[in-house]
């Protein structure tokens, strides 16, 4: 059995279509993330070219790490042990700081490719994939893997993270829910526990952790030192600031709406570089639709914005308001 120690580590999830690098920059710069794990690449039966991956994975640019210095993790998704091993090879050689596999996801459109969590059915495919990656990877370059429960059920769980162990993996992330539970809560907590006691890696945990509360409950319960946080740091970007003086016993650490503002409005200042004026609007509003569980302010100016497509006036509107003249 592994166990992390000390407070443990702080984990961005990758989530397809939100956490891409310009809001991994920000959440990152807001502080108390250790590592942050890209949107998956997908890898079907090509070795992808230097410029994919850069557009991809920007931070390759930069070291592997975001602006603030927090490593990044690239994720790749795939069914061929092969094409994956060429793949996850080619990006360590790129600077990747380290590779992780993804068998976690839900999406249908992925799933019917043979990609994501569906593979949870066969947890032989997982061990030959996780021992190709790992063998074709510097044994500097740590390899990792995300898993959830099963497909429909938790049958094949165990099996599963003793394949992807037994395949040379360094650490396995597990999302407490099947395919089928999606996003639902709650999250199984207690199999992470179970999972942590059949492997001898170290295992982060991960599923409905959005306050410093549930982060120390889930380290009780789970038995893991480390977590990984999803739609709760993106609802709120101070959660990770929080958990840290959670588990210091230090006074609760908030992150007020006036200190969150100017980062959404340098987001969408960099969504609207990156994108195309027609697609801008809707990532700016998809942050703000999580974004309003955790401010009020968030919420108001949503249901404002919610409507409006002209990217000049979307900035505006995130811009701080003029302060008076003194007298």
């Amino acid at each position: 059995m592994a166990h992390g120690g000390g407070a443990g580590r702080l984990v961005l999830a990758p989530m397809e279509g939100l956490a891409d690098a310009l809001l991994r920059d920000i959440l990152s710069a807001v502080g108390g993330i250790d590592l942050c794990v890209t949107e998956f690449v997908r890898i079907t039966d090509q070795l992808l070219p230097p410029a994919a991956w850069l557009r991809r994975v920007p931070e390759l640019t930069q070291g592997g790490c975001t602006a603030a210095g927090v490593p990044v993790k690239v994720q790749l998704l795939g069914a061929d042990p092969a094409c994956l091993a060429d793949n996850a090879a080619r990006a360590a050689e790129l600077g990747a700081p380290a590779i992780d596999l993804n068998f976690g996801c839900p999406a249908p459109t992925v799933n019917r490719h043979r990609g994501g969590a569906v593979l949870l059915a066969e947890p032989e495919l997982l061990g030959r994939i996780a021992a190709a990656v790992r063998a074709a990877v510097p044994a500097a370059v740590p390899v990792s893997a995300k898993m959830r429960l099963g497909i429909s059920d938790t049958a094949p769980a165990l099996a599963c993270a003793q394949a992807l162990a037994g395949g040379g993996i360094d650490e396995l992330t597990v999302h407490a829910r099947t395919k089928a539970d999606g996003y639902r809560p709650p999250a199984y907590w207690e199999w992470i526990a179970r999972i942590r006691e059949a492997v001898a890696v170290n295992v982060v945990a991960n599923g409905e952790i959005w306050s410093a509360a549930d982060a120390l409950r889930c380290r009780a319960e789970t038995g893991c030192a480390d977590l990984m946080l999803g739609r709760g740091l993106v609802t709120r970007p101070g959660l990770a600031l929080a958990i840290r003086a959670a588990g210091a016993g230090r006074p609760a650490v908030t992150l007020p709406w006036p200190a969150l503002r100017p980062r959404v409005a340098a987001y969408f200042a960099g969504v609207c570089q990156r994108l195309a004026p027609r697609h801008a609007p809707g990532r700016l509003k998809l942050w703000l639709s999580y974004l309003r569980a955790g401010y009020p302010e968030a919420a108001e100016l949503f249901a404002r914005l919610r409507t409006e497509t002209d990217c000049a006036r979307l900035a505006a509107a995130l811009a701080p308001a003029p302060q008076p003249c003194a007298a």
